[in-house]
């Protein structure tokens, strides 16, 4: 039974795309990286359950997280902050730092609950979208998600938008999200290819 390493999102609005897309082409001009965001192969967005599922219950997690929309409505959120943080092999790398609130804490927790029999996280290179570019420091991060289960309050919601640092962006940056998405996680947890989707 193959398994793939998922993660399962917030999509964020075309406007809040292009931001995050225009924050990482400044990134990349003066910081090597190979996180290149787009709106196809590499999406912004907000994670909200990362794991390992196998690929015959997709169809059975579809069916959740169609329920689990029902339940939601678009959400109206702030970008706040644009820090950079160390990753464990000494690199900087930025994320947009969104500000929580009740409904989005509470999303996270209901995704994390219902999947949770879903997930596994002996999550291996080969789970993986095109395996020969990803580093061994993605897999310590889906792992790490499983505490997020344990203790819903580890849950920090941000976009990722690259490696390096810049201080060229004026926030707060206000915007909405109505999609859920399951994707294939690939090098440094980006999200490579959607898998399934649902509007809230």
């Amino acid at each position: 039974m193959a398994k793939i390493a998922i993660d399962v999102v917030l999509l964020l609005s075309d406007e809040m795309m292009d931001k995050a897309i225009e924050i990482n082409k400044e990134l990349l001009k003066d910081f090597e990286g190979d996180i290149i965001l787009d709106k196809e192969k590499c999406l912004p967005h907000i994670s909200l359950c990362m794991g390992c599922v196998d690929e015959d219950m997709i169809s059975e997690i579809k069916r959740v997280l169609d329920e689990i929309s029902t339940e939601f409505s678009k959400f109206k959120l702030q970008a706040v902050d644009l820090k950079a943080d160390i990753t464990p092999t000494g690199k900087k790398v930025s994320g947009l730092c969104i500000k929580n609130q009740d409904k989005l804490q509470k999303l996270h927790e209901i995704i994390m609950n219902r999947l949770w029999k879903y997930l596994s996280y002996d999550v291996e290179i080969s789970m993986l979208f095109n395996p020969p570019e990803v580093e061994g420091g993605t897999l310590e991060w889906i792992k790490d998600y499983a505490k997020k289960y344990d203790n819903p309050l580890l849950f920090d919601p941000h976009i990722t938008v690259g490696f390096g640092e810049t201080d060229k962006f004026i926030l707060p940056i206000e915007f909405t999200a109505s999609t859920i998405a399951l994707c294939q996680l690939g090098n440094h947890c980006t999200c490579r290819k959607v898998i399934i989707s649902s509007d809230l």
